[in-house]
């Protein structure tokens, strides 16, 4: 597994994002549009993904575009993860784009190591995926869904239920008392995502600390 890292490498806090060829052109973009959006300082770990439908598929689903069907290899990409996570004086992150936001999502579901979740036009129009979110108990007390509003407007019928799996994702979040928000970026699923996860990002390191600060102080 490659990892590239950005940022500062002794930042107390950890942004950690599955990525492929296309994500890792536009990281450095990425990270300077947090740095713009946030003032806190990080690190930001991009894991390579050898294998985008099979490794962050939760489970196996019949393709719905092209020919690759989509595997089960979320498990395992989740454990190398966290091998990346265990310095206990770290604060760590976990967020991606498209697929790899809803490999965050449901990562959200297996371990209470991720402080935030940063799910950047996730395919939450995966099969099931909502009903497993109103079946198991998410362990992430912060929560950045976005979506553009272009994407639910497809012919492709599985993927044009994006809107509403968001929508309905999103209000059962926040009736479970997260701190979650849906944000509505402009365009379609491939307009700026670099600039889509850099928002997500950012939210979470100002909303995440606004809401550690109120704890704080009573």
């Amino acid at each position: 597994m490659v990892t590239y890292e950005y940022g500062n490498p002794h930042a107390v806090i950890t942004l950690v994002q599955p990525v492929n060829d296309h994500d890792i052109a536009g990281m450095d973009a990425e990270v300077a549009e947090i740095q713009r959006l946030s003032d806190k300082d990080f690190c930001l770990l991009a894991v390579k993904v050898d294998s985008w439908n099979h490794d962050l598929s939760p489970w196996p689903s019949p393709a719905v575009f092209g020919k690759d069907d989509f595997g089960d290899g979320a498990g395992e990409l989740l454990t190398a993860i966290l091998k990346l996570c265990q310095d206990k004086s770290k604060i760590y992150y976990l967020g991606g784009y498209s697929l790899a936001a809803l490999f965050a999502l449901w990562a959200a579901y297996q371990t209470n190591k991720f402080a935030g979740i940063a799910a950047a036009s996730p395919s939450i129009w995966f099969p099931g995926f909502v009903d497993y979110m109103k079946s198991n108990a998410i362990q992430c007390p912060n929560v950045y869904l976005s979506l553009g509003d272009k994407e639910e407007k497809t012919k492709n019928a599985v993927m044009a239920s994006v809107g509403d799996c968001i929508r309905d994702g999103c209000a059962w979040l926040k009736e479970q008392g997260l701190n979650c928000t849906l944000a509505w970026n402009t365009g379609g699923h491939f307009k700026e995502p670099e600039i889509r996860i850099a928002r997500a990002f950012a939210w979470l390191l100002s909303s995440a600390a606004l809401k550690a600060d109120k704890n704080s102080h009573g």
